[in-house]
């Protein structure tokens, strides 16, 4: 088992290695258009490929397109037809102002969280019109902890959820963009 596991992912190096850094940006694009891909295997992939800098590089950039993609689509296309579902009833209205108010640090938090589901982050983002601006500077922090994770981790998820010194990094991260989420919003004043 072991040994066909260890073929599958040459394969897909050799794959990723032949076809280049676009293919790479584009396997990590389609996980933020297509919730139910591996965004840690694609991330892992990429960084085995190209070396961890340009394979985060990569990563990094494809799910921030992906996520303003999706941000867009839901906030131009699908909104129209939302709206009129969601008028008519009390509990979404509220649902939608407390997304649209959310604070920026929380948010940044929101992001960075490995298991948080990127895909509806940017559906309520994009549905409840939350300013562009705060939603793109909080993925452009959130992201970048998001993608080092599943890099770092790379290995199978219950190694990483077991592995305390991989947990403490992780909420050192987390605490970390907090810390700098509430100095942007200080000094930028984003919420």
């Amino acid at each position: 088992m072991t040994q066909l596991v260890d073929n599958i992912v040459g394969i897909c190096i050799t794959f990723l290695q032949t076809y280049g850094p676009p293919f790479g940006f584009l396997l990590v694009l389609s996980e933020s258009i297509i919730p139910a891909l591996p965004l840690g295997v694609f991330v892992a992939f990429n960084m085995i490929a190209f070396g961890n800098v340009l394979g985060f590089i990569i990563s990094w950039s494809a799910t921030i397109t992906g996520c303003i993609l999706s941000y867009f689509l839901f906030s131009k296309v699908v909104d129209k037809y939302f709206l009129k579902k969601i008028n008519k009833k009390k509990k979404y209205k509220y649902l939608i102002k407390r997304i649209k108010n959310i604070s920026f640090s929380n948010l940044v938090l929101i992001i960075a969280l490995p298991f948080s589901p990127a895909f509806a982050i940017n559906i309520a983002a994009g549905l409840s019109h939350l300013e562009f601006k705060k939603f793109f500077t909080a993925l452009l922090i959130g992201k970048l902890f998001i993608i080092y994770f599943w890099g770092y981790i790379g290995k199978s998820l219950l190694e990483s959820v077991t592995d305390i010194k991989t947990i403490s990094i992780i909420i050192g991260m987390l605490l970390f963009s907090y810390i700098i989420s509430k100095v942007i919003n200080k000094r930028f004043n984003i919420d």
